[in-house]
């Protein structure tokens, strides 16, 4: 049986369910080499949400339930995946390409190759997500693969749920990967890779914040991230009295969907038309984006205050605008995920606006968090001190007017409108004072900010929502560490 050598310096209760899954596939591996292993959470998106790629900050929870990948090196020349994904992924549950495919001795795949390579596989696309590190690191660290490798992947984290699925297992993936071909990552380093990954080679334009809380988080604390790109600050610790949930709606989304990625082409077209206004600088570049000078925002819609956009530019930037119309005019986006298609007419004031009040809302509910005080704690801690209702309410209020700015974007469901409708009716009288979206919204899951002693409340709603509905929900609590926390385990086989 494969074991831990030596066994990790965390105790997860998904460690069990790893080992048993893997001992079901224990013919995958060689027993004579060790297995190189990897995990990385998935993320409950407290405040932030689809406003990091503008710059916001982001409040963000590593959840209990993870990513794990296990990696060994194999002589024959094939990169071999299998995914034991409880949810599923879409596709076979085994993808293999020649290694030569992926790391050609003439040198690394660019990004776009490694994006068509995977694209005219079967089951590619899942597998992009787990082997589309390899060029990265074969391009920027001269890594190489002598011969091939065997990659598992066991998953817990809800798929197109909202609570990032796709970067636990980059991050994880990367780790592993990384470690098996004798790359060091620092953890910040980690993500970035891992968002390369998910941008330019599965092609789907995510922003910085769940690899970030993949590779980074804390186990029972908050990830605070200025996404200036990224500029890790200070966690902040879950206060005692304050427990945090999610509530999948059943219905799955996609950060690769056209709802997500037509809110952030609109906000980058919204930056776009404010940085004219306010008489910034601007050059086209030659893959049709274009380049602005700006020391007054330094770059990102999320510095425009509140204030400022009110007084200066809200009844200047069109609710509406074809594509079309935008390039002739203004020549293009400086966003470099994500292109004005011509023919598609686009919404722009209230992405716009949607960021630069989740940045301000982001801060005031750091803050009162900080008020609140005390010592990290996870989610069935026990009795703790009672927190200040007055400032759970403020918190709650955040939490609902981030709610209503995701649906005035259009990035609401009938699901999540209506699981946050049941935790507001039901409200503090049963310990439950906020929910909203989360992730890039158009369902996934609900974010819930609780008391200690809300557990019954929350179980309530989920049932009352089933039986309503019909569709399934679950119950997400609990926290663990990031991949760079967790770090790389080594498995041997052993005989019982």
């Amino acid at each position: 049986m494969w074991q831990f050598d030596p066994p990790p310096a965390y105790r997860l209760a998904d460690t069990g369910e790893f080992l048993h899954a893997l001992e079901g596939h224990a013919d995958f591996f060689d027993p004579a080499d060790p297995v190189v292993v990897a995990r990385a959470p998935g993320r409950l998106d407290l405040m932030g949400g689809i406003a990091d790629y503008s710059g916001s900050l982001v409040l963000e929870l590593p959840l209990s339930v993870a990513a794990w990948v296990a990696v060994q090196p194999t002589a024959e020349p094939v990169l071999t995946v299998r995914t034991l994904a409880r949810a599923g992924l879409d596709g076979p549950p085994d993808v293999a390409l020649p290694t030569p495919a992926l790391l050609p001795p003439c040198g690394p795949l660019s990004h776009a190759a490694a994006h068509d390579l995977f694209a005219a596989t079967p089951g590619g696309r899942w597998a992009a997500y787990i082997l589309g590190g390899l060029p990265l690191l074969h391009a920027e660290y001269g890594a190489r693969v002598p011969g091939g490798l065997r990659v598992l992947v066991f998953s817990e984290v809800p798929l197109g749920k909202g609570v990032s699925s796709s970067a636990a297992v980059e991050v994880a993936a990367l780790t592993a990967l990384a470690a098996q071909l004798g790359v060091r990552l620092a953890p910040r380093e980690l993500a970035l890779l891992a968002q390369i990954v998910e941008n330019l080679v599965v092609g789907a334009p995510c922003g910085i914040m769940d690899q970030m809380t993949a590779a980074c988080g804390a186990q029972d604390q908050l990830l605070a991230l200025l996404c200036q790109p990224a500029e890790l600050q200070d966690h902040v610790p879950i206060p005692p009295g304050v427990v945090l949930w999610g509530l999948d709606s059943g219905i799955r989304h996609a950060v690769s969907g056209a709802d997500y990625a037509s809110v952030r082409v609109g906000a980058f077209m919204g930056y776009r038309i404010l940085a004219d206004l306010a008489g910034c600088a601007c050059r086209p570049l030659p893959d049709g984006r274009v380049q602005i000078d700006d020391p007054r925002w330094r770059g990102y819609l999320a510095n425009v205050t509140p204030a400022e956009w009110a007084a200066e530019f809200a009844a200047r930037v069109p609710e509406t605008v074809s594509g079309a119309e935008f390039l002739a005019r203004y020549g293009g986006s400086p966003d470099v995920v994500t292109r004005v298609e011509p023919a598609r007419t686009y919404a722009v004031r209230v992405p716009t606006a949607h960021p630069i009040h989740e940045h301000d809302r982001v801060r005031r509910f750091r803050s009162l968090l900080e008020e609140l005080g005390g010592e990290p704690r996870g989610p069935l801690a026990g009795a703790a001190p009672a927190a200040d209702p007055g400032v759970l309410t403020r918190l709650g209020e955040l939490m609902y007017a981030s709610h209503a700015s995701y649906s005035a974007c259009g990035l609401g469901s009938d699901g999540t409108d209506r699981l946050v409708a049941l935790v507001q009716a039901a409200g503090p009288d049963t310990g439950l004072y906020g929910a909203k979206i989360t992730g890039g919204g158009s369902g996934g899951t609900v974010a819930v900010l609780a008391t200690p002693y809300a557990f019954s409340a929350v179980q309530r709603i989920a049932r009352a929502y089933e039986a309503e509905t019909g569709r399934s929900t679950r119950l997400l609590g609990g926290s663990s560490p990031g991949a760079g926390a967790f770090g790389v385990q080594r498995l041997v086989w052993t005989v019982a």
